[in-house]
This record gives C-alpha cells, structure tokens and sequence, in this order.
C-alpha cells in the first residue's frame, strides 16, 4: 500500500469569485496512494462531506452559495488505509462578488467658460473590487477604461473647448459580476459667461426703473402739487 499524497483542492469554474445562489463544484484528487481512498471537505473546521473512492479518480463535492457564510476557507482532506492522519490540501478560498450600485456623476461647479479644464468624477458606493469606470458625453465614449482597486472615484479632466462641450455627460461603472453594467444619472456644464452677462442687465434695468421712480416722485412734489395750488 502506498501512503497518500497531498491532495490538492480546486473549484471546477476556474474562478475563486462566486456570486448569491450559485452552484460550485469543488474537486478533491490525490495523485498518488493505494486506494480505497477517503475524502472530507471541510470549510473552516468544519466537517461538511465524506466521500469515499475505490480508485485515483477526484472526489466532487457540490455547494450551493446561500448567504455570506457560505464563502471563506476551503480545504479538503485525503485518507488510505496506511496514513495515520491523512493528508490536508492547500486552502481554496471562496469570495463572494457583489454587482456595482448606480454610479453618481459629480463635478465641482456646474458652470465654465471656454478655454477651462472641468472635472468630473464617478464613484459607485457599493460592489466587488476592482470596479472599471468609463465616461461619455452623449453615446460617445471620451476616456479609457479606468480600472479603480479601491473604494475611490474615478477622475476625468476635461477641456472646455466648443459649444459641443457642453453637451450630457454619463459615466459607467462596472466589475467581475455578470451583466452589472450600470449607468450614472446626466451631468451638464453650463456657461457661466451667460449668466455674468445677464445680471448686469438686470442690475442696469434695477436702476434705471428706481431713477425713473425718484424723477417722477420729484415732479409730483416740486411740479405737479405746486401747480395744482397756483390753479386753485
């Protein structure tokens, strides 16, 4: 009888990444040792299954991705009739991804002239790291990908440099979790020249009506009551 060797234990998928509800398949094998052969999955210290095999062939152990604590450290262990207490594999570890939440797309002023750069940033609260941001103005994409590893906005400098500058902007933010692309709420800029050209009109406006309204106070007082009094 040959003792067992270490097993190894691997996730079928190929990924470490598991999402809510789904089925994972675990595979225990020990290349070599004289079977019959025993295998325990455990999670933790936890012992969840045995499965015995009569030849070399894995051991397949099925989980089903309930809630959070359904994730975390893996290992299985190997046992033959010659080891004294088996052999455990390296730990696999489980992580859970969560799909990005609706970025929000921000900037510090609302309002710029041509000629200025503009900021604006993209952040989604929640989901799995790493996150990629991309920003567009319309349907047309302006930035590359920026893929963000931690929980911080993504930043996009912009140059106001035509009327089509001033057009809707959205960003995108999206991670490892299938189909959970989502996109951000409309950003305009506005031209702030407008605004300081309209308030001095207002303002001249302002006083030319309260001139008009002390001129015509005055006459009433020095012109019109006195020769109301001279007629009478």
């Amino acid at each position: 009888f040959l003792e067992m060797s270490n097993p190894t234990l691997s996730h079928v998928q190929g990924t470490l990444e598991v999402i809510m509800n789904q089925n994972v398949s675990l595979s225990c094998h020990s290349d070599s040792g004289s079977p019959p052969v025993r295998y325990t999955l455990f999670k933790g210290k936890q012992k969840l299954a045995t499965l015995n095999s009569t030849d070399l062939t894995p051991a397949m152990f099925y989980l089903t991705i309930n809630s959070a604590r359904d994730v975390g450290e893996y290992k299985c262990k190997a046992e033959n009739r010659i080891s004294n207490k088996g052999k455990y594999s390296k730990p696999l570890n489980l992580t859970l991804i969560e799909p990005v939440s609706k970025p929000v797309l921000s900037s510090p002023s609302s309002q710029t002239n041509k000629g200025q750069n503009v900021t604006l940033s993209c952040l989604s609260e929640n989901g799995s790291l790493p996150i990629t941001y991309i920003f567009f103005r319309g349907r047309k994409n302006i930035s590359h990908p920026m893929r963000m590893q931690k929980k911080e906005a993504a930043i996009f400098v912009l140059f106001i440099n035509s009327s089509s500058d001033f057009g809707t902007y959205k960003c995108k933010a999206g991670n490892s979790f299938p189909n959970s692309t989502k996109y951000s709420n409309s950003f305009n800029f506005t031209l702030a020249e407008e605004r300081s050209n309209f308030q001095p009109l207002l303002i001249s406006l302002g006083l030319i009506l309260l001139l008009l309204a002390i001129g015509f106070a005055l006459a009433i007082q020095f012109v019109i009551i006195p020769s109301c009094k001279a007629s009478e």
